[in-house]
């Protein structure tokens, strides 16, 4: 395993981590959820994603059940939370400060932690001032209840707003973002947040390295009934790679397959590989419901001298969607 900083910040997390999405409280039980944990802490991740949102808390909970068993040493890891979607009721909801200080504080009971690592703002607020929700979180910061604070899925402008509050303000700006990033989407990533690396000196914590498993291939002939696509709460996602242009994206894995095939290694492999390839990377998460998956997308990192500059084009070709570089003229 090898470590890369957190955007500018001192924190280095592991080059790929785990994340609790759909999996924790859904498809993951408590044994289930030591096994996994075990597994990537025994192999180096030290960074273990989740929020507020997810399972509605649950899977917060089943995570701090596995931590308060296994025990480990509260500085050999990171955990995050995300807020936004905490309930039905108006101050359950967004960004104001009293949510972003409940959920916090939810958080930190659940997880059964002293302190979050990384607190992220699962959404952009467009109710509530971004001023405000900066000073709750540099205020979480001072109490020592969050370490860093970041954002997820903001754009460039809600970042560079943050941002610019921030530094008006001389307090915490925000280090980190959590953004969707795979072979289908890159423009944030690649394009939007360019400026953005060296302005603030951003860290990303990429989710959805395989597009919810598209990129394994297992979808090439058809959905498995066992899936995360026909899992009940999800059908917006089983949706949008029914669309036509879903099917246009699984056009382009059946192409990615067959080279994968002779460079002899699994497509999946191909795609986890060129996330990390990528420097403005801080950590990929993984998601994993069996050990085995988890397993699997560790032995990746074995394969690294694979992705050469050629096969890097290669899969730029097949995909045609890299985003155009900045214009000079």
């Amino acid at each position: 395993m090898e470590y890369r900083r957190l955007g500018k910040s001192g924190l280095q997390v592991s080059e790929v981590s785990l994340g609790s999405w759909v999996t924790f409280g859904k498809q993951v039980d408590e044994k289930e959820a030591l096994s996994l944990m075990t597994l990537a802490y025994d192999e180096g991740i030290n960074f273990f994603d989740n929020a507020e949102g997810y399972e509605a808390g649950a899977s917060e909970a089943l995570m701090g059940q596995a931590l308060n068993k296994l025990g480990w040493s509260r500085d050999s890891y990171a955990v995050s939370s995300k807020v936004f979607w905490g309930g039905s009721k108006p101050t359950q909801r967004g960004l104001s400060r009293k949510h972003v200080f409940d959920a916090c504080h939810a958080a930190l009971k659940r997880l059964q932690v002293g302190y979050l690592d990384l607190y992220f703002c699962h959404r952009p607020d467009i109710d509530t001032p971004i001023e405000e929700t900066v000073r709750a979180m540099h205020d979480l910061v001072q109490q020592g209840k969050i370490l860093y604070w970041g954002t997820s899925e903001w754009n460039a402008q809600q970042l560079s707003e943050a941002w610019a509050v921030a530094k008006d303000l001389r307090i915490t700006p925000p280090t980190m973002e959590q953004p969707q990033y795979n072979l289908f989407e890159r423009q944030k990533v690649e394009g939007d947040y360019t400026p953005l690396y060296d302005l603030m000196g951003l860290g990303t914590t990429i989710w959805s390295p395989l597009a919810s498993g598209v990129l394994t291939g297992k979808y090439n002939d058809g959905i498995p009934t066992d899936s995360r696509l026909n899992l009940p709460g999800y059908e917006w996602l089983k949706a949008s790679w029914e669309s036509d242009a879903g099917k246009a994206k699984l056009a382009k894995v059946k192409q990615l397959a067959k080279f994968a095939d002779e460079l002899g290694m699994p497509i999946h492999h191909i795609a986890l590989l060129w996330c990390l390839a990528n420097p403005h990377v801080s950590t990929v998460i993984l998601g994993a419901s069996k050990k085995s998956q988890l397993e699997d997308n560790l032995a990746s990192l074995k394969s690294k001298d694979k992705l050469t500059p050629e096969v890097m084009e290669k899969i730029d070709t097949i995909m045609g969607n890299k985003p155009a570089a900045p214009q000079r003229y």
